[in-house]
């Protein structure tokens, strides 16, 4: 069967990547027969992440007992065990991308560099006790007096091109301040906020030991010897529903209860302290989406108004990325996301966008360093976008809107 050879020659694709898990458990490369969003959830419900979506099927990566789950289910599934290689933090190969240390070491450099608008913020610390940082780009001296904009990257501790994006995205507006009229307008009228690392343990440990090790969630120590929560369904709206899981086994493993992380916990604190904040955006890979509330529900957002700020934003910043513009729960239900909770507390508009590559066959997790600049570059305007906008969402749907890709 065609998918199955294009599985078989996704694993020799991912030759170069390296995997180690608690206990040693093997991973694998799986593929479910699923062509719903109805079977997409129910799929997601045994616990696992959803990595691949397609017309036909599914995929993701986990265990065997990952997969009998799965397999109880009904579907017809194939999977394929990944190969090793060691590494030494990041490969020689993706030395380009930054560290938990190097990731700081930029956002020194920035305050630095400009510090009339840069200002360094912790906003928490993790639950190793790492500080979680960020910086706030603004001319005005005034805290939370304008119209602000957040960018957060790395939930997930393997998608590290998640915190390239956003780090870059500081950069660029450090750099073109002085020179470019557009950026000085932005950065002169809004507060602009950049959380590049949310989960700096995880992060961390996925480069540590001499090996990627496909993890994806925090560092708790659970019961035993279970590592971790997955911080993007820790949040409060939805709460332990359905694309989760209670179990401290598994990838999508929500916690004991909602913001029970101190990543999350911060999260929470410094959204709510920015009263001025009307849009967010959360960096994550891979796919190559735009996605709005809800996750947590098939239902739509009750506010026509709302709904359609929504659809008119994502469908033009994906004419930008050439993304897939969509609500999250029409690939499947997934609760207790950022997203989510950010609108339904806080009324943000807040989107995820799931970065390059499009699929696992392509890189993952780990496409490598070249996906750095053209994964920024196609998201650049997108996120000046949201910055734009950030005085007046609602402005949008007076806006003569272009359809470049004519998904509109």
């Amino acid at each position: 069967m065609a998918w199955v050879r294009v599985l078989i020659s996704a694993c020799f694709a991912l030759s170069s990547l390296v995997l180690a898990r608690e206990n040693d458990a093997k991973l694998y490369l799986v593929s479910v027969k699923a062509d719903t969003a109805q079977q997409r959830s129910q799929i997601a419900d045994v616990g696992v992440a959803l990595d691949g979506i397609f017309s036909d099927s599914v995929t993701f990566i986990g265990t065997d007992a990952d997969i009998n789950r799965v397999h109880q289910l009904g579907f017809a599934l194939e999977r394929t065990e990944l190969p090793e290689r060691m590494v030494d933090d990041f490969p020689s190969s993706d030395n380009a991308f930054h560290n938990y240390a190097e990731t700081n070491a930029v956002l020194d450099q920035l305050v630095s560099q400009h510090p009339d608008i840069v200002s360094k913020h912790v906003i928490g610390q993790s639950v190793e006790g790492r500080d979680i940082n960020g910086i706030r780009i603004s001319s005005s001296a005034a805290v939370d007096a304008l119209p602000t904009a957040i960018f957060i990257g790395c939930h997930h501790a393997r998608e590290h091109l998640s915190v390239e994006v956003p780090l870059m995205l500081a950069q660029y507006l450090v750099a073109q301040y002085d020179s470019n009229p557009r950026v000085k307008e932005m950065v002169d009228t809004r507060e602009i906020w950049v959380v590049p690392m949310l989960n700096p343990d995880g992060a961390e440990y996925d480069i540590s030991s001499g090996s990627y090790k496909w993890w994806r969630k925090n560092r708790r120590q659970n019961s035993g010897s279970s590592y971790g929560v997955d911080l993007n369904r820790n949040y409060g709206k939805g709460f332990g529903g359905p694309g989760s899981s209670s179990s401290p086994n598994s990838d999508t493993y929500h916690g004991p209860s909602a913001f029970s992380e101190p990543e999350t916990a911060a999260v929470r604190d410094f959204v709510r302290a920015r009263n001025k904040t009307t849009v967010l955006l959360s960096f994550h890979t891979f796919s190559e989406l735009v996605l709005w509330p809800w996750g947590h529900t098939e239902d739509l957002i009750s506010d026509a108004k709302d709904r359609s700020v929504f659809e008119t934003m994502g469908r033009k910043m994906a004419s930008w990325n050439r993304y897939t513009p969509q609500k999250s729960s029409d690939l499947y239900v997934a609760s207790g996301d950022t997203t989510d909770w950010a609108y339904d507390e806080l009324k943000i508009f807040a989107f995820t966008f799931e970065l390059s590559p499009s699929s696992l066959f392509g890189g993952g997790f780990y496409p490598g360093a070249s996906a750095i600049q053209p994964t920024f570059t196609e998201n650049l305007e997108p996120t000046l976008y949201l910055i734009e906008n950030a005085a007046d969402p609602y402005g949008v749907l007076n806006a003569d809107v272009t359809d470049p890709l004519g998904i509109l």
